[in-house]
């Protein structure tokens, strides 16, 4: 990955994790790895893990930034969640799966989408 996507990645996440915030939710982990992947954003809302895929993209030429969360990376999603729970020894009533797509060309405004509870 070239220096500008990570740059525009973590943008993306900083940009996330500022939403997440304004909406209430307690961010606990950015970018946790395990031997099965990573996870963007770990946040908490009330009782809730969620657990949050960034995907940040400068245009659409490819489709949105949503489009490219599959169901393959559902499903990765939700093992990684469980992994999470196990890793950290934490116990949740609910764990939610979120994306957040962002679309961002300087000079324009980035625009957020939030999608909750996707998997």
């Amino acid at each position: 990955m070239g220096r500008q996507n990570l740059e525009r990645g973590r943008y993306g996440e900083d940009l996330a994790v500022w939403h997440l915030e304004r909406m209430g939710l307690t961010v606990v982990s950015r970018n946790w790895r395990c031997r099965i992947g990573e996870i963007d954003i770990v946040a908490m809302d009330d009782d809730a893990v969620v657990v949050c895929e960034v995907k940040t993209r400068r245009t659409e030429d490819f489709g949105s930034p949503l489009a490219a969360v599959t169901p393959r990376k559902l499903r990765r999603l939700r093992a990684l969640a469980r992994e999470w729970l196990h890793m950290e020894d934490q116990h949740a009533r609910e764990v939610r799966i979120d994306v957040i797509g962002i679309l961002h060309n300087p000079p324009s405004a980035p625009t957020l989408e939030h999608l909750r509870g996707v998997g």
